[in-house]
């Protein structure tokens, strides 16, 4: 565990959380059916749900490639990965997917928003075989990562990079090399997870949606697919897994969703169009509903 993210006083966590203003974390938190988030942030959510009605689509499939690239790593051999860009602690982390198959997985997850930190905790409960760290660190501070990563993980034994709707926070070209520094550090036969919002796809919806959040201080950046690819080809010694190549991420290596919860329709149709999303099917999901890229890569010999 790390003294570094944790030992921090709750009171000034609490001043550095402004419950005031729409959080991104807290935003894809609401879409999750996550409890940690503000009036606010619901919000924020409803302005660019009524962007795009199934706008929602997008984040929660998002996290199932997560879940599948996770899942088919664990199965390849993979125990040890690295999640930067945490966000909030919701169902299905990175640990309990790793861990379901491997048991004595390691895995650090690295953040800097206070959001994150102060719920880092719900991070750190790993199964006694494998173990978890939390990383105090931001995207753009790569050597420090890496740094206070290997506290946790043999940076000589393979590693599972995942930059899972992150790197759109990441200026222009800045991002380029933040995603090689970090690979030069890795193995070989390590792997990375990648996944990237794009306007390429679905331009009205998605730059309307856009619209509704740079209203509320929002930043990200939009990358074409040749963008997204450019994380894999302009990083030596990382491969693009082909097939399937970069792809909607409902695309990648597709397989059915896990079902939401059970509700009854008297008590699903009281609900409000934002406490509906947790309890949708998302597996009716058609390439009009998503605007996020995914892929993986393999760190090759050098």
């Amino acid at each position: 565990m790390s003294g570094d993210a944790l030992d921090v006083d709750p009171a000034e966590l609490r001043r550095r959380i402004d419950s005031t203003k729409a959080h991104p974390a807290r935003v894809y938190d609401v879409f999750l059916g996550g409890k940690d988030n503000y009036p606010v942030d619901r919000e924020t959510a409803a302005a660019g749900l009524a962007a795009n009605p199934r706008g929602y689509l997008d984040v929660r499939h998002n996290r199932d490639f997560m879940r599948r690239a996770v899942t088919r790593l664990a199965e390849e051999g993979v125990r040890q990965f690295l999640d930067v860009g945490t966000g909030l602690p919701t169902a299905e982390n990175v640990h309990q997917i790793a861990q379901r198959v491997a048991p004595e997985s390691r895995v650090v997850y690295v953040d800097n928003d206070p959001v994150v930190l102060a719920h880092a905790r719900a991070l750190l409960t790993s199964g006694p075989e494998g173990r978890t760290d939390y990383v105090d660190a931001d995207l753009d501070e790569p050597g420090k990562i890496l740094e206070l990563a290997a506290r946790t993980l043999d940076f000589g034994q393979p590693v599972a990079l995942c930059l899972v709707a992150v790197l759109h926070f990441v200026e222009e070209e800045r991002a380029y090399p933040i995603v090689r520094e970090l690979v030069e550090a890795l193995p070989a036969g390590s792997r990375v997870v990648l996944s990237h919002l794009t306007d390429e796809l679905h331009p009205i919806p998605t730059r309307a949606v856009q619209r509704t959040y740079t209203e509320r201080g929002f930043t990200f950046v939009f990358r074409s697919r040749e963008e997204v690819g450019r994380f894999f080809d302009d990083t030596p010694g990382l491969a693009l897994d082909t097939p399937p190549g970069v792809v909607p991420v409902h695309r990648w290596h597709p397989g059915p969703a896990p079902l939401p919860p059970a509700v009854e329709a008297e008590e699903f149709e009281a609900l409000d169009d934002i406490e509906k999303i947790r309890y949708r099917d998302i597996n009716d999901v058609t390439d009009e509903d998503i605007n996020v890229y995914g892929a993986t890569g393999t760190v090759l010999g050098r």
